[in-house]
């Protein structure tokens, strides 16, 4: 019997959420959730149900990922029917390796319901696509920062810098300046286009259309709190 449940959040608009993740949340007896999935999503869960906050965000106090992925194995072995609330898609950037790694071991028996990933929603909020047959054939999401916060070290910069691809970075806004004057050195130009998608799938949503050297420059004069993510490359000047 399955006894946990990894619910792709979607990027914060309940209207967003699949069939099956609202009858997940409908008939949880806890839910485990992420800062980035709580808000009006949390509005399907059945009343009664145990509500467990684990959210992780940079600089900020947060649980250790070794104490969710406990969590979630003790909620599963006392007969509960466990939901892994989890931002956009589990899959992307959302540690689900580390939580399916202690399941297995555990012994428990689960289930991955994907969601609408900030990449995909933030692009249909520009009404843009991700790909295009001549000019973008290929899409890649990479991460903003490492475990420790800073740029990762291992990058491949031919790929970043490919004028053909659309590069989606989640994350970015504190290491993005960095990873700008990389992509210079290595013969991006600074006015292909990006666009700086924060909020997304909230009433708060903003999305500012400019260029590479631009939004470094931007960013480097101070950063909000709000989620983000950035996407460049040729179809970015059409936002």
């Amino acid at each position: 019997m399955t006894r946990v449940s990894f619910v792709g959040a979607g990027p914060g608009d309940p209207e967003l959420l699949t069939l099956k993740a609202v009858d997940r949340l409908a008939h949880a007896d806890v839910v485990l959730f992420d800062d980035l999935s709580a808000g009006p999503v949390l509005r399907h869960v059945r009343a009664g149900a145990d509500l467990v906050a684990v959210g992780k965000r940079a600089g900020r106090p947060s649980p250790s990922q070794a104490h969710v992925s406990a969590l979630l194995v003790e909620h599963a072995l006392s007969g509960a029917r466990v939901v892994r609330l989890k931002a956009g898609d589990p899959g992307i950037f959302g540690r689900l390796e580390e939580e399916i790694t202690a399941l297995r071991t555990a012994g428990v028996a689960f289930e991955i319901i994907p969601g609408i990933s900030a990449a995909q929603a933030a692009a249909a909020a520009a009404a843009i696509p991700l790909t295009r047959r001549a000019e973008a054939r290929r899409v890649q999401f990479v991460t903003g920062h490492d475990a420790t916060g800073g740029l990762p070290e291992q990058r491949n910069m031919a790929a970043l810098a490919d004028s053909d691809a659309t590069t989606v970075v989640f994350m970015p806004k504190r290491t993005f300046p960095a990873l700008a004057d990389d992509l210079a050195a290595h013969g991006l130009p600074g006015d292909t286009p990006a666009l700086l998608a924060e909020a997304v799938g909230h009433p708060e949503q903003r999305l500012t259309r400019t260029s590479i050297a631009a939004l470094a420059e931007q960013l480097r004069a101070g950063v909000s709190d709000a989620t983000a993510l950035i996407l460049y490359g040729p179809l970015a000047a059409e936002a």
